[in-house]
């Protein structure tokens, strides 16, 4: 079964840090881009950031640029999400979403085309409190 596994997801003070993973199960990423998204409670899906497969080029939603910094290492088939700086309003389930068809930015830009990737994990809880 092909599918998405998120983790590294919990509980942090405002101003601290996590590093989500997302790790494949019955593929592997080398030619998927893969995007980063975030649903917080009554609010919709919305893009975060999203990394090529062939050029490592990335884009990054504004309300988190510079704070947050997304990797992949193909050897380890796994894509990071490294989060700096939390503040409240990033609390959200996160998830990671692989397509071989979009491209960058588009991929985690145009909300309309979200539905159509073609795996999404189940998500990993990130909640931002004191």
């Amino acid at each position: 079964q092909v599918q998405l596994v998120e983790s590294g997801g919990g509980l942090v003070q405002p101003g601290g840090s996590l590093r989500l993973s997302c790790v494949p199960s019955g593929f592997t990423l080398d030619y998927y881009q893969i995007g980063w998204f975030r649903q917080a409670p009554g609010k919709e899906r919305e893009g975060v950031s999203c990394i090529d497969h062939s050029d490592g080029s990335t884009h990054y939603a504004e309300s988190v640029k510079g704070r947050f910094t997304i990797s992949r290492d193909n050897a380890k088939n796994t894509v990071y999400l490294q989060m700096n700086s939390l503040k409240p309003e990033d609390t959200a389930v996160y998830y990671c979403a692989a397509d071989q068809i979009s491209t960058i930015p588009t991929m985690c830009t145009v909300t309309s085309i979200f539905r159509d990737l073609e795996v999404w994990g189940q998500g990993t809880l990130v909640t931002v409190a004191s």
